[in-house]
């Protein structure tokens, strides 16, 4: 199985951030970044973050994790290590998730809940996946997204 990373991009939600860190746990992620803005589980001055861990359930502990504040630089690191760099965004650029195939290490990039991924690093990406919407909604919460996407490459 390909090592699998996620980057969590300008998330707000500390609640979101722990279910994705929850999930992660489950599909055997290898590390979670946390860029831009996204609340870490401690904060600078080394306190738990409550409502993380409350949603986390301590998959905080289990899942490798690591504030990465610059993500162009993030990015160019993963690159540079030959890890592939997929953002899940609606875009004329994407392709539907379930079409993408796995074939090397590879880190998904979620962006914010309100913003979605910045143009920036949708441009810095080796490809954009999307979730299709059927019904009135444009998206869906960001954690449900990462499952999707995470259980789909498993």
């Amino acid at each position: 199985m390909q090592k699998i990373f996620v980057i969590l991009h300008d998330i707000r939600s500390s609640e979101n951030v722990g279910s994705i860190l929850r999930t992660a746990d489950a599909a055997g992620v290898s590390k979670v970044y946390l860029s831009g803005y996204t609340p870490a589980p401690i904060d600078r001055f080394k306190r738990k973050n409550a409502k993380l861990a409350k949603a986390a359930l301590g998959a905080e502990d289990s899942v490798p994790w690591e504030e990465a504040p610059d993500i162009q630089a993030l990015l160019k690191k993963l690159k540079d290590d030959s890890i592939a760099i997929i953002a899940v965004e609606q875009s004329s650029d994407s392709i539907v998730y379930s079409d993408f195939v796995l074939e090397k290490p590879t880190a998904f990039i979620f962006g914010n809940e309100v913003d979605g991924v910045p143009q920036d690093v949708l441009k810095a990406a080796d490809t954009i996946v999307e979730i299709p919407m059927h019904g009135k909604k444009e998206s869906l919460n960001v954690s449900v997204s990462a499952g999707i996407i995470l259980f789909e490459v498993l």
